[in-house]
């Protein structure tokens, strides 16, 4: 049997829904509710997912049965050099321990390198009763990913996706952001921006898009000589690469669009190392906008990336995952937006 609306008054604002309510509605005992929404044993499926459905309806708030348990953090090396390197994953770290605090989680991490290491995870949390599912921090590739095909308790990818949407995860809106990184450059008259980035990830990828989607848009050429790939994300990389560049081509752009705040950071040195003004010749523009951005010289202008909420929301879509009502994959994407400093600026017109 489904379950009915809650009743209400039209035009006046509704009173808060209690376990009474939900009982009723229902035509079960208070007890069988509470233990239904507790996730707790001696309720029958059907009862429990018609309490469930009446709970969702009301927007009634389900007592977390997760309180007391543990969910594993299982962090790539990849993350694992970042949280080492610069503030990203700190901050996405932050978000999800401060969740987790509120929500009376135990966060236990675990670096996975390898495949062999991933399955171990996989088997510590399958074997510990107190394990309530598993985070994958900057994981996206394809041979560790299916070993979590059919596995029986949540997982949720943070700073990564499954492309074939088997698994929930949480990102920034890398493509949309870096279209808008890439429009605010254009709005200034920039027209041959070259895209620095460190190819390989997914998240990655989907930033080069954004730039692409820009271009296209604008009908500007997308040249793919205006690509300009590093090894890491190191600066001094950057740098490198940009006066290598100058040296090669001379001054062949007005604009870097960066695919992190650390490459971006090199890109600025590698045009002041050839004598080049930011953004005098070049304007240059990161992504990430990790506190450092803003006490650079010039201050570099960049896209926001919400860190601290990617950890936060994956916490909550693990939890979601628990609450015993049937749902899919979910992938939650979210806003970034354009902090505007003094490393761009008008696009100067060539002399003569």
């Amino acid at each position: 049997m489904a379950a009915k609306p809650l009743p209400g008054k039209r035009g006046k604002k509704s009173r808060r829904v209690r376990l009474v309510d939900i009982a009723e509605i229902c035509g079960v005992s208070l007890s069988t509710a509470s233990r239904a929404l507790a996730g707790e044993k001696g309720v029958r499926p059907e009862i429990r997912q018609q309490i469930l459905e009446a709970a969702k309806i009301g927007n009634y708030a389900i007592p977390t049965a997760v309180a007391g348990q543990k969910v594993i953090l299982a962090a790539s090396s990849a993350a694992m050099i970042d949280y080492v390197r610069n503030q990203f994953t700190l901050y996405v770290l932050e978000g999800l321990k401060e969740r987790a605090l509120a929500l009376g989680l135990e966060i236990v991490t675990r670096p996975i390198a390898d495949r062999n290491e991933e399955l171990a995870v996989l088997r510590e949390a399958r074997e510990d009763p107190q394990v309530a599912g598993v985070l994958f921090l900057t994981v996206d590739d394809e041979d560790m990913l299916a070993a979590t095909r059919g596995f029986d308790k949540p997982i949720v990818l943070l700073n990564g996706d499954d492309p074939f949407m088997r698994l929930s995860s949480v990102t920034p809106c890398n493509r949309s952001s870096a279209r808008l990184a890439a429009d605010h450059l254009i709005d200034l008259g920039h027209q041959r921006i070259l895209f620095l980035m460190r190819p390989g990830r997914r998240t990655i990828e989907r930033r080069y898009e954004g730039w692409q989607d820009a271009l296209h848009y604008s009908g500007l050429s997308v040249d793919e000589d205006l690509v300009v790939q590093v090894e890491d994300w190191l600066p001094e990389l950057a740098a490198q690469a940009i006066a290598s560049r100058i040296d090669a081509r001379g001054l062949d752009f007005t604009a870097v669009l960066a695919a992190g705040d650390s490459l971006a950071v090199g890109a600025m040195m590698g045009v002041q190392q050839k004598g080049f003004s930011v953004p005098g010749d070049v304007s240059v523009m990161g992504m990430d906008n990790l506190p450092q951005a803003a006490f650079l010289n010039p201050p570099l202008t960049t896209m926001h990336i919400p860190m601290r909420e990617i950890g936060s929301a994956a916490l909550d879509l693990l939890r979601d995952n628990l609450s015993g009502l049937p749902m899919p994959p979910r992938r939650v994407e979210l806003a970034c937006h354009l902090v505007e400093r003094s490393s761009t600026g008008p696009r100067r017109t060539p002399s003569g």
